[in-house]
């Protein structure tokens, strides 16, 4: 009889599988100690990362930044490829945050003056929530004692309303005799901005969803915020890189993870007989792959859908199902879809050059201010780029119902909405030039919009969103929940041959550093290195 290596399965290739693919591999002892097999649903690899082209620039249709590069392994990586710099054009967004010019409804034009009060007062606040800022401040009241299951929602808005108090701001006149707004209503319309910006952040659909206790607990890696000059698939084609040939299979979706608590670890005979291996996978094509360990890297929102979709052919199931622990963990976690808007300008548009970076101000409340030509799911953004000076391609971002809604309009009605709905904001800005330091958009009668690229992670069955947060609910306690390998470690009624069955990786698993790329990529270590200290084999 011979005894075969443990066979180690990671579903998935994105940025958690192929991270744990790569440390097994490249560890000194496991080239010999293991069969490795990395299985993806789709036919490319990268998972939520994933770089493309668009008006002849290279941008980014799914994971775009490096969150902070001190200590990220992502910088890192792309340092070492010398993927930080590139000829080619691509979304390098160097002019994401200079001198925006805010533009209301109806073409009104802020003066900076207006907008950093309360733009201080959200960054304030949020750095506050984050644990960046320990002092009292404006809208905190006793510096956050007391707030209890408080949603980051509620606590915003709170301190937009104690602001309010303080600064005696409910007066009702007019702004510069614009007769739809007056200060108050632009206030709440730039704090408004500021959260469908976090939103997108969160993949939250609402703030008031979003857990407040939880974003203490979330690390920011220092540093700047930077975008990979040669595509963030280059970080995935890298890890990719040193597996031979073959360990990667595209187009096999997982269907049923069938494992067996009491099954002793593997021994295949010399004829190939996997029948002792404790897991057996069944894919959609019909076909089974037996092996000793399996590491899990779908989405939360895949294990939501196989949780709440409990009797669709087509969603993962487990079999025994997850215990009733693991299962409520991943049902209380929040997991939400952000899309990304490419829009192109028209080559008839000659001052592409000097289009700004635009902030846009919607009425909140008023429906008999708010223009019709607007539709609701334009109302939900926050602002429209270039993707960098003087590139033709512009950028929005949407997150929640409004990024859904995206997924199912037709492009051509995009282009139509969007462009009706741009011309609402311009007609006055060039009679605003003073008031945007000398900032505006020329020809603005003949702005138009040539063609348009969108995102769609949310009606992707192998994703069904874009990624994780902390729901109120919730705690960051249930990512480690969520980390927890099957059957459960620490039993005294497992022998140590009967543990690491499944184990699970990706950004929704990493408590401090959910939601992010480099998060996944802790993750997959994380659990290369505990198959890797179970047989011994740590370098």
């Amino acid at each position: 009889m011979v005894v075969n290596k443990p066979r180690i399965v990671i579903i998935g290739a994105g940025m958690a599988g192929l991270t744990a693919a790569n440390k097994l591999y490249k560890t000194s002892c496991s080239k010999e100690a293991f069969e490795l097999c990395v299985i993806e649903g789709g036919n490319r690899i990268g998972g939520r990362i994933n770089t493309s082209e668009f008006g002849g620039d290279r941008i980014e249709m799914g994971a775009t930044w490096i969150h902070g590069i001190g200590g990220s392994p992502v910088h890192k990586i792309a340092q070492e490829i010398n993927s930080l710099e590139s000829d080619k054009p691509w979304e390098c967004m160097d002019g994401f945050l200079d001198d925006p010019i805010t533009i209301a409804e109806n073409g009104y034009v802020l003066n900076p003056s207006l907008v950093h009060p309360i733009s201080n007062l959200f960054k304030n606040l949020m750095d506050f929530a984050q644990g960046k800022r320990k002092s009292t401040l404006v809208g905190i009241g006793n510096g956050g004692d007391g707030i209890g299951n408080m949603s980051v929602g509620s606590f915003l808005r709170n301190g937009l309303e104690d602001y309010w108090e303080t600064e005696s701001r409910k007066e009702k006149d007019d702004v510069n005799g614009n007769g739809n707004w007056n200060r108050k209503l632009l206030e709440e319309a730039i704090f408004a901005m500021h959260e469908n910006t976090q939103r997108t952040y969160t993949a939250a659909n609402d703030l008031l969803n979003l857990d407040y206790n939880a974003e203490s607990e979330y690390v920011m890696c220092p540093g700047e915020e930077i975008t990979i000059a040669k595509g963030y698939s280059s970080i995935i084609q890298s890890l990719a890189s040193v597996l031979p040939s073959g360990v990667i299979q595209l187009g096999k979706k997982v269907a049923k993870i069938e494992w067996n608590p009491g099954c002793e670890l593997g021994i295949t005979t010399e004829n190939g007989h996997e029948g002792t291996r404790p897991v057996k996978l069944h894919f959609l094509d019909g076909t089974t792959l037996s092996a000793d360990h399996v590491i899990v890297t779908v989405s939360l929102g895949v294990l939501k859908a196989g949780i709440r979709d409990s009797n669709d052919l087509g969603m993962l199931k487990f079999n025994p199902p997850l215990p009733d622990y693991k299962i409520e963990a991943i049902s209380r976690l929040g997991y939400g879809v952000v899309n990304k808007l490419f829009l192109q300008l028209s080559p008839d548009y000659t001052d592409f050059d000097q289009f700004p970076f635009l902030q846009f101000l919607f009425h909140q409340s008023d429906s008999e201010v708010k223009d019709p030509r607007i539709p609701w799911w334009i109302r939900r953004t926050a602002f429209v780029s270039p993707i960098y000076k003087k590139s033709r391609v512009l950028l929005s971002w949407f997150a929640g119902e409004e990024a859904l809604e995206l997924e199912t309009l037709p492009n051509e009605v995009i282009l139509d909405q969007v462009s009706t709905a741009l011309s609402t904001f311009l007609p006055n800005s060039s009679d605003s030039h003073e008031q945007c330091n000398g900032n505006g958009i020329k020809n603005s009668s003949k702005l138009k919009l040539f063609k348009v690229l969108k995102s769609q992670w949310g009606h992707d069955p192998l994703f069904m969103g874009s990624y994780s947060y902390v729901a109120v609910g919730s705690s960051c306690s249930d990512m480690d929940t969520l980390a927890e390998p099957l059957p459960k470690t620490g039993s005294q009624s497992q022998s140590q041959s009967h543990q690491l069955q499944i184990l699970f990786a990706g950004e929704a698993t990493h408590r401090t550093h959910y939601s992010t790329t480099h998060g996944a990529y802790f993750s997959g270590i994380r659990e290369a290195n505990r198959l890797l200290e179970h047989y011994h084999c740590m370098d």
